[in-house]
């Protein structure tokens, strides 16, 4: 079996419900296709929270109304039926007179988690229903009864496993199972969501679950591309990636996947592959564990990054140091993307400046600090082994012409990262795309 996921813009209207629809049917293999909400409705639902938290209660219920407007006027579009369509009005009025039972004198975190997750159910239970007219053997599986997190808000793969798969064997012989992404229960039992991925993440975690020969994720980009398309001429999409090079590309710019979404495919050993629903029949990006000796696959971009430099000719060699250096992060929760060491210096990047000036200020017991803001990284992704002859230098060719703040080489065996001035971001891309893919010198 497959698991598929398709977000928000694949199930957009009742049109891309039915296209989506007829996708996962044409070939009539079993399927378990995660869907997200309606695009537009997670935002919508987001908006009744806050006037909620903000003790208005006529707010929310103006933009609940408006979203019941929009709703019901899809029932006609997507389903023909009389019956069927009487089915959804019922259910959607269940939905949106659920919404507007919420009151501002208890409304927490809590009850905000419950709205959030009524998009997906509202999108799942409408394909739903629209295959069940098509004739199609479909079923809905409530990720709320087996999507669960442990006491950290991570996954608990022990209890998704079991449950998961008792929800398949329950119902057997369906072509297709429906079920909500994003939405899950946390140590509790109360309705949570999984943060990071959402969807993606989901479907993630039900392939390695039910241990599904392939994870395909739908959007409506081709895959990953060996640059930037919108900023780089001449970009291709990359057809095979290992998962560690997906990481990479993930965290580094390539917005398509979420860096952590692949982490239980990966463990699995399950091949995971970026398709277009707009291209159905392009072959889009197939990310495993195989890997592709001497070979550089792409090249992507971080913006908004803070570069900050300790200078301390008294301290670097001293015990500790970097020790008390790096708990000035923890204390402020802030990650650091690269960094660069010698020996009367270290050299850090950050992405978040949320608690910039205490960092800053808790650095100056130790050195002198410089910061440069509106900073870039570059990263150029594939096979970077060390003991590959040229590889480095090859990127450093590229950007001869390019101020170079800060280079990170060694810390993995799939990248080498470059710091450099947001203003040199498009011209850096450009010759990295021209050297490492086009041939050019």
């Amino acid at each position: 079996m497959k698991v598929l996921k398709f977000g928000g813009t694949s199930v957009g209207s009742p049109q891309r419900m039915k296209e989506v629809s007829r996708l996962i049917t044409q070939d009539g293999e079993q399927k378990l296709v995660v869907l997200s909400a309606m695009s537009g409705t997670t935002n919508s639902l987001v908006e009744i929270a806050q006037y909620l938290y903000g003790g208005n209660k006529a707010g929310a219920d103006d933009v609940i109304n408006r979203l019941r407007t929009k709703y019901f006027a899809h029932v006609p579009e997507l389903l023909s039926q009389k019956e069927n369509q009487d089915e959804l009005n019922k259910f959607l009025e269940e939905k949106f007179s659920f919404l507007q039972s919420f009151y501002i004198d208890n409304f927490s975190e809590k009850e905000e988690k419950i709205i959030l997750a009524q998009g997906e159910l509202i999108s799942t239970y409408m394909v739903t229903l629209y295959l069940k007219e098509q004739g199609i053997k479909a079923t809905l599986l409530p990720a709320l009864d087996f999507m669960k997190t442990d006491a950290d808000a991570e996954p608990d793969m022990a209890y998704i496993t079991e449950y998961a798969n008792k929800q398949l064997q329950s119902v057997p012989g369906m072509q297709i199972y429906i079920t909500q992404g994003f939405i899950c229960r946390n140590a509790k039992g109360d309705i949570d969501n999984l943060q990071r991925g959402g969807s993606d993440y989901t479907a993630s975690i039900l392939g390695a679950a039910i241990k599904a020969d392939e994870i395909q994720i739908w959007t409506d980009i081709d895959g990953m591309h060996n640059n930037d398309p919108r900023v780089v001429d001449k970009t291709q999409p990359v057809r095979h990636l290992h998962f560690e090079e997906a990481a990479e590309l993930a965290y580094f710019g390539a917005k398509i996947l979420h860096p952590t979404c692949i982490q239980p495919a990966k463990a699995a050993n399950i091949p995971v592959r970026l398709l277009n629903t707009m291209e159905p029949s392009a072959p889009g990006t197939l990310i495993d564990n195989r890997n592709e000796p001497g070979r550089i696959a792409a090249v992507a971009a971080k913006d908004n990054i803070t570069a900050i430099k300790i200078k301390s000719s008294r301290m670097l060699l001293a015990h500790g140091f970097l020790k008390k250096v790096f708990e000035v992060f923890e204390t402020y929760r802030t990650s650091i993307d690269m960094i660069c060491t010698s020996e009367v210096g270290v050299s850090m990047s950050i992405d978040n400046i949320k608690h910039l000036d205490e960092i800053v200020g808790e650095l100056k017991k130790y050195g002198t600090v410089t910061v440069d803001h509106d900073m870039c990284i570059v990263c150029v992704v594939g096979d970077m082994n060390w003991e590959n002859l040229g590889f480095e230098s090859r990127a450093l060719d590229a950007l001869a012409d390019i101020p170079v703040r800060m280079i990170s080489y060694g810390g993995s065996n799939y990248n080498i990262s470059f710091l450099i001035k947001e203003t040199d971001k498009k011209a850096a891309l450009q010759r990295l795309s021209d050297f490492l893919f086009n041939g050019k010198k």
